[in-house]
């Protein structure tokens, strides 16, 4: 019978070597930065425009004022997001595979693509808005919807496809053209080979910078204030010209800033995830 494993005293002493440095750098990094932030904070508390300052962008009574219209109409913003996510995911893939075909036959197809993705990746976002919300319901087109909303989301879908096209694309092409040689070997098509073999694989490396795209599509959903609908950056905008007071901004801010902090993190764990996946496979 074999005795148990038992750590050496020179890995009882590496180990607590590790331990009081990882300490030591904990206590460190946490002085610092409570020494860095208190030090801000004093410098703008002790500033001679501060009371004004505090008055204007940070007063309670008109955040608790204000607090109601704007949780109310930002679930307007969270809707357009949720609507428009589906959409650019669907014709961003759309486009990736279209400027990825090599049949002649879809050579038109991929002229478009290519047409779209220059085009909208090179118009501002807040440019198309205006363009789409003003011009489209001027052409009184039957059954064309006018609503602000739905124009204001047809152009974030049109905008942010352009861009996750090009993140589909270059994890398309971040794939080894072997993996398309071997699925060809056992008589798969191209296509067949694009769908069951390339396209997962490339999905699941681009999953974390397609969710920083979303987490930029969540706060330009405040772009549709500026054509007048009545989303969370709009009612704070008409209370702030009614009570001359800009803490509903800050309130607006801490909307966007609570809902995407959580994707963030989100994202960094599956960036970390995918990193010790590939490390992992490298073995």
């Amino acid at each position: 019978m074999t005795e148990a494993w038992s750590p050496s005293d020179r890995e009882l002493e590496r180990r607590a070597l590790r331990r009081s440095l990882r300490l030591r750098a904990i206590v460190v990094a946490t002085a610092t930065t409570v020494l860095v932030l208190g030090g801000l904070l004093v410098l703008l508390v002790s500033s001679p425009g501060w009371p004004t300052v505090r008055a204007t962008f940070f007063s309670w009574s008109d955040a608790k004022a204000s607090f109601p219209d704007i949780r109310d109409n930002f679930w307007k913003n969270v809707k357009m997001f949720l609507i428009a996510e589906p959409a650019i995911l669907v014709l961003g893939l759309g486009l990736a595979l279209s400027r990825q075909s090599r049949s002649p036959w879809l050579v038109p197809l991929r002229i478009v693509a290519v047409g779209f993705t220059d085009l909208l990746r090179g118009v501002p976002t807040l440019l198309l808005v205006y363009l789409l919300v003003f011009g489209m319901p001027a052409l009184r087109l039957d059954g064309v919807p006018n609503s602000i909303f739905f124009w204001a989301t047809i152009a974030l879908i049109l905008s942010y496809s352009a861009y996750v096209a090009e993140v589909f694309r270059s994890g398309i092409e971040s794939i080894h053209p072997s993996q398309v040689s071997s699925a060809a070997a056992l008589g798969l098509s191209r296509g067949q080979a694009m769908r069951f073999v390339v396209v997962p694989q490339a999905v699941r490396r681009v999953v974390p910078p397609l969710l920083n795209d979303f987490i930029s599509l969540q706060k330009d959903t405040a772009l549709v204030s500026s054509v007048s609908l009545f989303d969370a950056l709009f009612t704070a905008r008409d209370y702030a010209n009614y009570n001359f007071n800009y803490t509903p901004y800050v309130v607006v801010a801490a909307f966007f800033v609570v809902l995407t902090i959580p994707l963030a993190r989100f994202t960094d764990w599956l960036q970390r995830r995918y990193m010790e996946r590939e490390r992992a496979g490298a073995r």
